[in-house]
């Protein structure tokens, strides 16, 4: 089990307190819905917790994980943080593919096999030979999903995952992100309002006024 944890944290942002988290903790098997207005340092927060940003005071750690913290880097296996508009390499959806399947010590037939599942799983087999760089808001999420569960992370956090997306990739999204989390995948997922991808959370965390706060288990009509 991956476990990262904070003690506090505090960040500011021009010149004015941004953040202030005396304790937090988020493991793999955890499936959080963080909310709150916008500006508070919701997506501060997801990136200090996968290791793209250093906060200016406090220490984040990584428990169970091959390499520390500083060096987890997100997308390198333990915790990966996706955006809402994910970075994607240049070249085909296949080659975005290939990029983590190629780290991994796998003989070619397993490669093969492992590209053709996540091809299916994100629907996006008749668009395998198509530059990444011109696929629509929702092929672009399944694909950085798609590559999410090659990787096969211990915690996932996801950063409005479903915002503006059609309803077919919505679904599909959620559908992706039930994989991951029946793998053991932990989840942190921002967004304003219940979606399906929000229901698959049970814990229900806010910030506001710096400070984050940990509400009931949200519901879902």
């Amino acid at each position: 089990m991956v476990n990262v944890s904070l003690k506090g944290l505090r960040i500011e942002f021009n010149g004015e307190l941004l953040l202030d988290i005396p304790t937090l903790d988020l493991r793999s098997g955890q499936s959080v819905w963080l909310q709150g207005p916008n500006g508070v340092g919701k997506t501060t927060l997801l990136k200090t917790l996968a290791g793209l940003r250093k906060p200016e005071k406090g220490q984040v750690d990584i428990q169970g994980g091959s390499q520390p913290w500083w060096r987890m880097r997100s997308g390198a296996g333990e915790v990966i943080y996706l955006h809402q508009s994910p970075y994607l390499f240049d070249g085909t959806v296949r080659d975005n593919l290939m990029y983590p399947l190629n780290r991994q010590a796998l003989d070619t037939d397993t490669k093969t096999k492992r590209l053709e599942e996540a091809l299916a799983k994100a629907e996006l087999k008749h668009l395998s030979d198509r530059p990444a760089q011109v696929l629509s808001g929702g092929e672009r999420q399944r694909l950085a999903l798609a590559r999410a569960w090659i990787i096969n992370p211990a915690i996932l956090m996801l950063d409005e995952p479903t915002a503006n997306l059609d309803q077919h990739s919505i679904e599909v999204v959620a559908s992706m992100v039930a994989q991951l989390q029946q793998q053991g995948c932990g989840l942190l997922v921002t967004s304003h309002q219940a979606t399906c991808v929000t229901a698959l959370c049970d814990q229900h965390w806010r910030i506001e006024n710096t400070q984050l706060t940990q509400l009931e288990a949200p519901t879902h009509e």
